[in-house]
């Protein structure tokens, strides 16, 4: 089924008591935009079109992703995988259409496994393998979709079960980022999902984040992942990736943070920043749902944030968590003051059963604020 087109984006403007929203700085005109000063409405259809791989991952292919040659998985999963991107050219690759390929009729299936699932720590590029995967799926864009696990959590909020699996069913391919496995409502739910589209004949890719610097089972979930999908662990093909966090290798430590001042020259000085105070951005995200954090972010340049505090709460951390994760895949540079971020989340958040989003979170500004000393002049 062809996706819908999507309707142009509403953003409509409040009033906020952020830096940027007040205009007052006298450094420069015009002043910075403001994350606080936008209430973005997005339509349900825009949540479809918008199922693909994000920018930061839009040129992602396997002959750019570099394996560690200490990591003899990495080589190993990219063979796999541009295997299984083959076996799903079949008849749509030689001419015989949509409706063809989707019939049910076994021989017109290809053969093996409908699923495969990348296994691995954090940063040893599973998000740009699955966007590769992705790339190199012989379908047209609109036959193929990509989002986190909350997106796709989130497209069932907004279209309801049975209108997501008519829209999805008609795929080649959905790829599944971030696959959670701490909420077993929704993994009961995006479960049944996906025993649908497979009966549809769709395949399907995952990726799932596990805690980082553990050995042995800590580090890995496949068992975890086969084990919650429960009658769908027979149509997935687990693959162990292994490696350190390419954010960290060979590159210099997170730059710490900077004064308030240069955080607010900064932002008057880049066309296209925003500029918020960290605690009031916080409150402004509890008024917009998570399905609308990515319009939230649409054409910023870079976010500049003054006050960096600890996270107050567990709610507010899942929201920072999801805003985090949308900066990231728009490749957008974060530069702020006050803590650093490996201090946003208290210890007994970093152990407890929302851990690996908060390490991811951490993971992913970590590398943003690298991507934004060059705004400080």
């Amino acid at each position: 089924m062809p996706r819908s087109v999507a309707r142009p984006l509403e953003l409509r403007a409040v009033s906020s008591s952020s830096p940027a929203a007040a205009g007052t700085s006298p450094i420069a005109d015009p002043a910075p935009l403001s994350l606080c000063a936008r209430e973005p409405h997005v339509p349900a259809d825009r949540l479809v079109a918008e199922m693909v791989p994000p920018p930061r991952f839009q040129s992602a292919r396997f002959e750019t992703y570099v394996p560690d040659p200490q990591q003899s998985s990495q080589a190993e999963a990219v063979r796999v995988l541009s295997g299984f991107a083959g076996t799903l050219g079949g008849a749509h690759a030689s001419g015989t259409g949509k409706r063809r390929w989707f019939s049910r009729k076994a021989e017109q299936k290809p053969a093996g496994p409908r699923g495969v699932y990348l296994d691995g720590g954090y940063g040893v590029g599973k998000t740009h393998l699955l966007a590769s995967l992705w790339h190199a799926t012989p379908a047209e864009p609109s036959l193929k979709a990509f989002g986190t696990f909350v997106e796709l959590t989130n497209l069932v909020g907004a279209l309801g079960f049975q209108q997501t699996v008519r829209t999805l069913s008609g795929h080649r391919l959905l790829c599944i980022d971030e696959f959670e496995l701490d909420d077993p409502g929704d993994t009961v739910l995006v479960s049944t999902l996906l025993g649908k589209l497979v009966d549809a004949g769709v395949a399907l890719a995952a990726t799932s984040n596990t805690l980082p610097g553990k050995l042995g089972e800590g580090r890995f979930a496949a068992a975890d992942f086969l084990r919650e999908i429960q009658g769908l662990s027979a149509h997935f093909r687990a693959l162990r990736i292994d490696g350190d966090d390419y954010r960290h290798r060979g590159l210099p430590e997170a730059p710490p943070p900077y004064s308030d001042e240069q955080v607010t020259k900064a932002a008057y000085a880049t066309q296209g920043a925003s500029l918020d105070d960290f605690p009031h951005l916080l409150d402004h995200l509890a008024k917009v749902h998570p399905s609308r954090y990515g319009a939230l972010t649409d054409d910023l340049r870079a976010v500049c944030l003054t006050g960096v505090t600890p996270v107050p709460d567990q709610s507010t951390a899942l929201r920072l968590v999801v805003l985090a994760d949308r900066l990231y895949d728009r490749e957008v540079p974060v530069l702020a003051s006050g803590l650093p971020f490996d201090r946003l989340f208290s210890e007994e958040m970093l152990k407890g059963g929302y851990r690996k989003k908060y390490f991811r979170a951490i993971s992913r500004l970590t590398a943003l604020a690298r991507d934004a000393k060059g705004l400080v002049g």
